[in-house]
């Protein structure tokens, strides 16, 4: 599984261990989320062992969304040991995500 789906109470401890974080805010309902969702998964596949990819879900998770300040969906957070450093909106192409994570890695 290289998606890992987080959960409020495991989210920090997920991304405080991972020296480096792609964090997709989505819902079920939301049809630039279900374009993004392949993408996620493909990213989770290729970068498996050297990135945490996680996916919350706002409708179950809405603490963790109002925490990150997220106000539309898909929102993707990037993140360092825990630290947000830079985050994309809507359903972009793979490459605008994986430029980030290559430059960060």
């Amino acid at each position: 599984m290289a998606v890992k789906h987080l959960k409020t109470a495991e989210f920090d401890a997920a991304v405080n261990g991972a020296p480096l974080a792609m964090v997709d805010f989505w819902a079920s309902w939301c049809g630039p989320c279900r374009m993004l969702g392949p993408v996620v998964e493909a990213i989770g596949e290729q970068y498996e062992g050297k990135v945490l990819v996680a996916k919350v879900n706002t409708d179950e998770e809405g603490e963790l969304a109002r925490r990150f300040g997220v106000m539309s969906i898909p929102t993707v957070v990037f993140l360092k040991h825990g630290q947000e450093f830079e985050r994309k909106i809507g359903a972009l192409p793979a490459g605008e995500l994986t430029a980030v994570l290559e430059e960060n890695l």
